[in-house]
């Protein structure tokens, strides 16, 4: 069974940076594709960054050169450093698995990725 366990998330000053981690569990073979993804009170939920099991990464416009996920095989862990903090990145943020398609390429799929955290929250403050 697969589990994924998001923590890191708390409020910051915009400008600032936080980390957020995610714990996987139960992902072999073609469950190896992670991606976080955040939504907004009042908005939809929205692909924010993903990573393949080698290590490909893709990144939605928004966030493109303030965010890096990367990935710990050894620790099945999966990160995402958030860095310049914006008032619109408040949102709770989810980390999540893919076990069939494209990983990094294509369009956002919230409905592709099977397996959900429970999310963690991300507040900025101005």
């Amino acid at each position: 069974q697969v589990q994924l366990v998001e923590s890191g998330g708390g409020s910051v000053q915009a400008g600032g940076s936080l980390r957020l981690s995610c714990a996987v569990s139960g992902i072999t073979g073609r469950s190896n594709c992670v991606g976080w993804f955040r939504q907004a009170p009042g908005k939809e939920r929205e692909g924010v960054a993903r990573v393949s099991g080698p290590g490909t990464t893709g990144y939605a416009d928004s966030v493109k050169g303030r965010f890096t996920i990367s990935r710990d095989n050894a620790r099945n862990m999966v990160y995402l450093q958030m860095n310049s903090l914006k008032s619109e990145d408040a949102a709770v943020y989810y980390c999540a698995a893919r076990v069939s398609g494209s990983c990094v390429s294509g369009g956002w799929s919230v409905a592709a990725y099977t397996f959900w955290g429970q999310g963690t929250q991300v507040t900025v403050s101005s």
